[in-house]
């Protein structure tokens, strides 16, 4: 018989090794020239991996039903981060943005706690509210409100990918716990206004999406999202080999980040690009799998919000790195460089794989009749 969460630490550790011998080709440039040491950011990568793994491993050993008690002060601890954050001198500015924490030599970035700590919250808030999720109070003004904490938080840093993110994930959260989906829509709708609305009031996020649409008028701004496309096209089908990237030398901004998937694209090919997506798609179906099989309403919404936290970034990633989106800073799950996304991510699916061995063994109980929309997702 299938077994999800074996499937599924078998695509989290596929996705890793990739990540790590990709890191060593996309970044070493960089470090020779910022630090003197071409694996500078792979041996930071690995301290990381090794906190996450670990921080993954206890999560698949902690009973999911622990984060269901602790969801306050995991609420409140993320609105204090996100908070602190944005205090000048404390929170580190990069780029325009002020989306850093940092000790020791290295860097917390809040708003991918504040990724987990949202679908912990709303999980164990709409499990609450039972079969009142379908009022308006209980179901969408409540939950909607201290979501629109984080939101308005992280949109001030600003972090307007992150912010997207978070929201498609809170609202899934609330149609699939019970609240009612014509109102559930209405809200969404002028979230959505008021979202774009403070992007046309961003000159710079405001940039990149007329970059999008016109890149032939705003060159300066469609200049990464070119190299992008440029280095998928250098791949072509089998790629130009494994540490061959020209776009690495500095044609391509945040090769090691962000835009990684690019670099996979340009040494290992459509090939192993398609495969990526085909792994995360992997993740999706173990993750939904997992939730249909949970033994309560609680493991079900946690499920489905891990997995589609994951998901819907990666989908988002990759849509900005071949040109369907407009540029965002959102790093692809396990591949990308950075501790904080890798931690917190590899965590969610532990808390999945916790979640998976209390579940019910086999697909007996899929048909059951229940109060929430795991069902119907």
């Amino acid at each position: 018989m299938w077994k999800a969460p074996s499937f599924l630490v078998g695509i989290v550790l596929l996705l890793l090794a990739l990540g790590i011998v990709m890191l060593a080709s996309a970044s070493s440039v960089k470090g020779a020239d910022a630090h003197t040491d071409p694996t500078y950011f792979l041996k930071r990568q690995f301290i990381f991996l090794a906190a996450a793994l670990v921080a993954g491993w206890i999560a698949a050993h902690v009973d999911y039903h622990f984060w269901q008690r602790a969801w306050v002060p995991l609420a409140f601890l993320a609105a204090a981060l996100l908070l602190v954050v944005l205090i000048p001198h404390i929170g580190v500015k990069v780029g325009g943005s002020r989306r850093w924490l940092k000790a020791g030599g290295f860097s917390f970035q809040p708003s991918e706690f504040a990724k987990l700590a949202s679908v912990i919250m709303l999980s164990a808030w709409m499990t609450r509210a039972g079969r009142k999720a379908n009022r308006l109070v209980e179901g969408i003004f409540k939950p909607g409100a201290m979501l629109g904490v984080f939101l308005l938080l992280i949109i001030r840093e600003p972090d307007y990918g992150t912010t997207i993110l978070i929201a498609s994930v809170g609202f899934a959260l609330l149609f699939v716990g019970g609240a009612r989906p014509g109102p559930l829509a209405v809200v969404a709708t002028l979230g959505l206004a008021v979202f774009a609305v403070a992007v046309m009031r961003d000159p710079v996020r405001m940039g990149r999406i007329l970059a999008f649409w016109m890149p032939e008028k705003y060159p300066a701004a469609a200049y990464q999202l070119g190299q992008s496309k440029d280095a998928f096209i250098l791949g072509g089908f089998g790629g130009c080999g494994l540490g061959e990237s020209i776009q690495k030398h500095f044609y391509l901004p945040e090769a090691h980040t962000d835009f990684i998937l690019a670099i996979v694209g340009e040494e290992l090919g459509l090939i192993a690009t398609v495969l990526v997506v085909l792994l995360f798609g992997g993740i999706l179906a173990c993750g939904l799998i997992i939730a249909s099989r949970a033994r309560d309403l609680y493991g079900r919404l946690l499920a489905t919000g891990l997995t589609l936290t994951v998901v819907l970034q990666a989908a988002i990633n990759v849509g900005v790195v071949t040109g369907c989106l407009p540029t965002k800073g959102l790093p692809l799950p396990f591949i990308s460089y950075g501790g904080s996304s890798l931690v917190m991510s590899t965590i969610g699916v532990g808390i999945l794989i916790n979640i998976a061995l209390q579940g019910h063994p086999d697909d007996q109980h899929l048909g059951d009749t229940v109060q929430d929309g795991t069902q119907w997702v």
